[in-house]
């Protein structure tokens, strides 16, 4: 398909040259699939060589190079990791040149993974709040901490109003390292969680603490992920550093499951029964409920069907000309289905890891619900790829390399 060269062109042009309505261009847009900027009369344009990919992949092209990413370059500073999970954010950052000087994990088959994966790092196995962090020393300290709701909040007690939370633990260990950079990461909720008031209270206790502190919405699916995963990432720059915070700038593309799902390694997965089976048979590919025969819609649906909202997830066939739908811990659960784009099942567990980011070499230990779950909890690691290249650049005062884009941002005001 062949788009004139010149550089962003009009949502009129796009549809002509592409041939396709409008309503297609917008529905693109809003599962961000491309992205529009606005001209300065306020008009949406569109980059033509992102026009050309969409072109591409609606005929099973399209190909962005889809890799596990990875440096050549080992850094010198050294992260500890809390709430690590299966490793998602570690191999990330590993990947981008960190060093993994500890990692704490309290669930005994996600740290039975990270040994067997890497039986060099150090983990321990425990209830952060049992653990001392006095006598370590890390430049980073990073964790995805679960949000919870403070019962103190709003007495301006500071860290004393997160006590009796995850944050806590997480927070006394900045304290006791005393790190340059600190990384948190979460649910995009977050960012509403108690009208605002929790994550207001988590960025003020580091900001006691002496960092400076900013927060991003970090879209997965335009950091070499094959999904559309967005969480919310904290970081925190110690204030006598005297450097910026800053944020990975997102690409202009995204990755298809087309490609990503090339190739998968056999594994186990889950399976529909026979009526279910049956039901999803009549699911196109990309659709979902509502593309169901009347009768058949509603008997499926059942309460659900007279409820508010879209329900996108039920019945959901993905496409693979998309990036998955967040992945979830069972992707065969009727409110979050995950359907396989062509065959009607529901997705394995290695093609879960890939749509993760994870490479085919990294196992998962466990029952295959104790893996689903492990998956579909971690953070993309190509994602944590570029966190950890983000914080490189940060701590090495490197704001403006070509090859890799960055966003510079201000302290964030409540």
């Amino acid at each position: 398909m062949k788009i004139k060269r010149n550089i962003d062109i009009s949502i009129a042009e796009a549809c002509s040259t592409l041939k396709v309505s409008i309503d297609t261009i917008r529905r693109w847009e809003k599962k961000g699939l491309i992205k529009a900027k606005r001209d300065s009369a306020g008009h949406r344009i569109f980059d033509v060589k992102e026009l050309e990919r969409i072109g591409e992949k609606i005929n099973g092209k399209g190909d962005v190079n889809y890799h596990v990413l990875k440096s050549k370059n080992k850094s010198k500073y050294k992260v500890v990791e809390l709430f690590a999970g299966c490793g998602g954010l570690a191999l990330g950052f590993e990947n981008s040149g960190l060093d993994c000087e500890l990692l704490v994990e309290i669930d005994k088959t996600a740290v039975e993974t990270l040994k067997k994966n890497r039986p060099e790092w150090k983990v321990i196995e425990d209830d952060i709040a049992n653990v001392n962090f006095k006598k370590i020393k890390a430049d980073i300290v990073a964790g995805g901490f679960p949000c919870q709701a403070f019962s103190y909040a709003g007495n301006r007690r500071g860290f004393e109003d997160t006590r009796g939370t995850l944050f806590f633990e997480f927070a006394r260990a900045i304290k006791e390292i005393n790190p340059k950079i600190v990384v948190g990461e979460n649910v995009r909720g977050l960012e509403r969680h108690d009208k605002g008031r929790t994550l207001s209270t988590m960025i003020s206790v580091l900001e006691d603490f002496g960092y400076l502190v900013s927060y991003k919405i970090l879209k997965a699916q335009y950091f070499d992920v094959a999904q559309k995963r967005e969480r919310l990432v904290i970081i925190g720059v110690r204030k006598d550093l005297n450097k910026d915070i800053a944020f990975p700038k997102e690409k202009n593309y995204t990755v298809s499951l087309r490609e990503v799902l090339r190739e998968v390694p056999q594994s186990f997965g889950q399976i529909y029964t026979e009526q279910k089976k049956k039901i999803m048979q009549k699911i196109p590919q990309g659709g979902y409920w509502r593309d169901l025969p009347q009768p058949i819609r509603k008997k499926y649906m059942g309460g659900s069907y007279y409820l508010g909202g879209g329900k996108t997830g039920m019945a959901r066939r993905l496409s693979w000309d998309e990036p998955s739908l967040t992945l979830t811990c069972n992707p065969a659960q009727k409110q979050t289905e995950r359907c396989h784009p062509s065959k009607t099942r529901p997705l394995t567990v290695r093609e879960y890891a890939r749509i993760q980011s994870f490479p085919d070499s990294w196992e998962f230990s466990g029952s295959m619900s104790a893996q689903y779950k492990q998956i579909g909890n971690a953070v993309p690691v190509n994602l944590g790829y570029y966190i950890g290249k983000t914080i490189i650049s940060i701590l090495d005062d490197d704001y403006s390399s070509s090859s890799f884009p960055l966003e510079v941002v201000q302290r964030t005001l409540f």
